[in-house]
């Protein structure tokens, strides 16, 4: 697997979580989104570019970055039309990073958890590996079949979720509960909450986008 690039981004970062993430050495280049510098400053980690309007962060600590720390900065005015996250997932892309991993993209806020879940789709549109984690969950979004191994599972349990367009011919096997020619609709949640039944897990379908979320409690 090629070295990932992860984004700090501002909602919810635990510390137990995220510092073995961005101090493994699989994390090659890090990038602080908005309120996720403050993160990265009080645990002493340079970012290696930082991106944002920065209507959330202290200005001493804008002003830090700035003036003191040779880091490049991409700045935004608060009206825009992307949101901070996507802005640093596009710079990813445009550096042709392969695997991103998005750190602070979950959190109170569901507004900004939908957004960056439907960001993933632009990473796969450019042949990127993206995803979204925190201490609970990993979302992903497929355009094509993934076989699950128990042994390297994120967590005990997995939900299945068409992005926009309804999913034919969806098939699920060894699973606690199987699919096989479902067809999955946006309103359906019979994907939710599935669980491992044998060591491996295949999911499959004919055409569309899914997204995958392994979790745990």
């Amino acid at each position: 697997m090629s070295k990932r690039t992860v984004i700090v981004s501002g909602g919810m970062l635990e510390e137990d979580f995220v510092l073995p993430i961005l101090k493994d050495e699989d994390t090659e280049f890090i990038i602080g989104v908005d309120r996720g510098l403050v993160f990265l400053y009080d645990h002493g980690i340079k970012p290696d570019y930082i991106v944002g309007d920065f209507d959330s962060t202290p200005e001493r600590l804008v002003a830090y970055y700035r003036e003191e720390v040779n880091v490049p900065i991409r700045e935004f005015n608060p009206v825009k039309d992307a949101s901070d996250t996507e802005i640093a997932l596009r710079l990813c892309l445009d550096m042709r990073r392969k695997e991103i991993w998005i750190l602070g993209g979950t959190g109170s806020r569901l507004d900004h958890l939908w957004a960056n879940v439907q960001c993933l789709q632009i990473a796969l549109e450019a042949g990127a590996n993206a995803r979204i984690l925190d201490s609970h969950n990993q979302i992903r979004l497929l355009n094509q079949g993934i076989t699950l191994k128990r042994e390297e599972a994120f967590g005990p349990y997995f939900s299945l979720f068409p992005l926009e367009l309804p999913v034919d011919d969806f098939n699920i096997s060894g699973a606690k509960y199987p699919l096989k020619n479902h067809f999955l609709k946006p309103s359906d949640s019979l994907c939710v909450s599935n669980e491992f039944q044998e060591d491996e897990v295949k999911i499959s379908f004919a055409y569309g986008r899914v997204i995958l979320m392994e979790t745990r409690d």
